[in-house]
């Protein structure tokens, strides 16, 4: 790892150098500036590196300690607002990986679970430590909150209120994570709830809170589902589905929901549509995710259900990340002992840089509401 206490000398500037000056101009950030947004170079191949290998050779190199920059935050909110990322010549790397999407499924039964061993079972240690009491790992409702924990409580109760759930109802929670809805809807709205997930963690911590409820959480893929429920809900999934499976994503919502039934889809959304994944996500974080976009999801759906309702809160999920880089940080001294430093930088790297995705509105945050066709239309909360 680099001397983080030095920082190279930008006064004579090699061809690298003077590139990545030009770019980063565009976005008013300075090399070894002083404003927070401004990044401090270590180690003089971050220039090549950076442009040769793109957002993974950024990533990577901030890992290593490369470079540093007090509010990186705002650093790609700035980045993507100006465009930058879009600047950078396609490197093979990239060519390929799209390709190799697009020739292949790499959402498919066997890869579908590599997510939840590389990321949701790093540690309950950790998500309890950084997520609400609700173990909510995903984005929450700030309309009418001021703190993480309300945000989420709200956003629990917005999605039962759109879902209308009653007393004896049925639900589905497809990608239930650690359970915070299911107990939540289960708890206070006195449903039956049956849970999915891939992450073994995850099922043994709901198992675990969930007692005296009527909650059963399965450790399985959502493509083996087949019993019907009054209501459907997903929330933070859909991004791991991939564009070639999301007809059969719906087609499987289609067969479990009854006739009047209600589903909702919590998702994060890309602007474009195509097959969106950062490469240093992909690598270091959500293993083949992708960010589906308006037309993937209206494409899927429109041959099963009417959409009721799409509502955008993206610029919520700003302020959710940024409460768990909070969080995360001042339980540093608690998780050391478990985690390396490098694992450190990376979190944050992770955490920081989505917040200034959504805070640019590069990309943004769905919940949208399908029915077969309610009578009379259906009033959605907000």
């Amino acid at each position: 790892m680099a001397n983080e206490c030095t920082a190279v000398d930008v006064s004579k500037p090699d061809q690298w150098l003077r590139i990545v000056q030009e770019l980063l101009s565009q976005a008013g950030i300075v090399i070894n500036g002083f404003n927070p947004w401004d990044i401090r170079v270590h180690d003089k191949r971050f220039f090549k590196r950076v442009l040769q290998q793109g957002s993974l050779g950024l990533g990577e190199s901030y890992m290593e300690g490369w470079w540093d920059c007090k509010r990186l935050d705002i650093f790609f909110e700035r980045l993507l607002k100006a465009g930058v990322d879009q600047q950078r010549p396609a490197r093979l790397y990239d060519l390929a990986r799209i390709a190799f999407a697009r020739l292949t499924n790499p959402q498919s039964r066997k890869r579908a679970w590599q997510v939840g061993e590389v990321h949701y079972d790093l540690g309950n240690d950790l998500f309890s430590r950084m997520l609400d009491p609700n173990m909510q790992y995903s984005c929450g409702y700030w309309k009418e909150a001021e703190e993480l924990c309300e945000a989420q409580e709200h956003k629990l109760a917005l999605i039962c209120e759109k879902l209308q759930l009653k007393p004896g109802m049925t639900l589905l929670d497809i990608g239930c994570g650690w359970g915070g809805l299911a107990l939540y809807a289960a708890r206070h709205y006195g449903v039956k709830v049956d849970g999915i997930t891939i992450s073994a963690e995850q099922k043994a911590y709901v198992e675990m809170r969930g007692h005296g409820l009527d909650i059963n959480i399965l450790l399985q893929d959502y493509r083996d589902l087949h019993k019907q429920y009054d209501r459907i809900v997903s929330v933070g999934m859909f991004e791991h589905v991939g564009p070639k499976n999301y007809a059969t994503y719906f087609a499987t919502v289609d067969r479990c929901l009854k006739p009047e039934g209600l589903f909702l889809l919590h998702t994060i959304g890309s602007n474009q549509t195509g097959h969106n994944v950062d490469a240093w996500i992909n690598k270091y974080i959500f293993p083949n995710g992708c960010l589906p976009s308006v037309k993937h999801i209206a494409t899927a759906s429109e041959p099963r259900f009417v959409m009721e309702d799409w509502h955008n809160f993206g610029p919520d999920y700003d302020k959710t990340l940024m409460a768990w880089h909070s969080r995360f940080n001042e339980a540093w001294p608690q998780l050391a002992e478990n985690y390396s430093p490098e694992f450190r930088r990376m979190f944050n790297y992770y955490l920081t840089a989505c917040a200034g995705a959504f805070r640019a509105r590069n990309i943004q945050l769905w919940q949208i509401v399908f029915s077969r066709g309610v009578t009379g239309g259906l009033r959605v909360a907000r």
